[in-house]
């Protein structure tokens, strides 16, 4: 995926790099994400990730969203917006993208794990699910495994019927 949009009047979507990790980890240990197979995602997959650099703070991320494609499935990953640009519409910016990333990809669903925004995701189309409901290429994630704890909220967004 190749993107490169104003997603508000100051931010611009594009498609993350290998050069991301350092401010992507950062962004994300700063909004309690986390970061352990980050990296190896960017390396392998970075185009599947969109970013929003921060223009009052060059070299940072103002927002960072990403796909782990499995199968015809994917995992939501990384959603994580710098605190000064909350409330601005930049995640839902981000979501909506990759949402219409995973319909143009045949994805059927996308599928998330939440500790604190199990009340934001609902508005962009994802449920609530029991966490044995995911497909197994999924619950085979790392994510799934072990980053996120068992208490974690799992969420499902069907994008093909």
């Amino acid at each position: 995926m190749t993107v490169s949009r104003p997603i508000s009047h100051r931010l611009t979507l594009r498609s993350a790099t290998r050069a991301d990790v350092g401010a992507a980890e950062r962004l994300l240990a700063a909004c309690d994400l986390p970061v352990e197979d980050l990296a190896e995602l960017l390396r392998d997959h970075a185009a599947d990730f969109v970013v929003a650099d921060d223009p009052g703070t060059p070299g940072e991320l103002a927002a960072i969203a990403g796909l782990e494609v499995r199968g015809p499935h994917a995992l939501l990953r990384s959603v994580a917006v710098r605190p000064e640009w909350r409330k601005r519409g930049v995640g839902d910016e981000l979501v909506r993208h990759l949402v219409c990333e995973a319909e143009s990809r045949g994805l059927r669903a996308l599928y998330l794990l939440t500790m604190t925004a199990e009340r934001y995701f609902p508005r962009l189309g994802f449920e609530r699910i029991e966490r044995d409901s995911v497909p197994a290429e999924i619950a085979d994630t790392r994510e799934f495994r072990s980053t996120c704890p068992a208490s974690a909220i799992a969420m499902c967004r069907r994008v093909l019927a």
